[in-house]
């Protein structure tokens, strides 16, 4: 097969170069989705910390995340990654304490003092 050949997607690899350089792909489509699929929990799991502390829906839950991430110049994952440690005792950097007070104060309902 010339590399100016191309085989159809659905027809296998048939040299060791094809093999090798599939195997290549899938892994690192692989480590790819992983990091997508973490990523995607911590968000998830950031959001209910904020649904559940902020006293928000998990719409505003989110909308405070990306608001965060985009006014930090932060990566939205390490938002909820830091969210996530914070819950857990971990002090949040001074940039993000402060966005994510002032986006919490912008999307939260009043509240009811018992």
């Amino acid at each position: 097969m010339t590399s100016s050949t191309r085989r159809s997607p659905e027809s296998p690899p048939t040299t060791t170069d094809e093999l090798v350089r599939e195997l290549r792909q899938v892994r690192a489509e692989n480590r790819q989705l992983k990091q997508a699929l973490a990523s995607h929990a911590a968000v998830d799991q950031a959001i209910g910390v904020l649904t559940v502390l902020g006293r928000i829906s998990p719409a505003d839950g989110f909308t405070v995340l990306r608001e965060t991430s985009q006014h930090t110049n932060v990566r939205l994952s390490v938002v909820a990654e830091y969210l996530l440690d914070h819950a857990q005792g971990a002090t949040l950097p001074a940039v993000l304490h402060g966005e994510l007070h002032a986006a919490l104060s912008r999307h939260a309902g009043p509240r009811a003092d018992p």
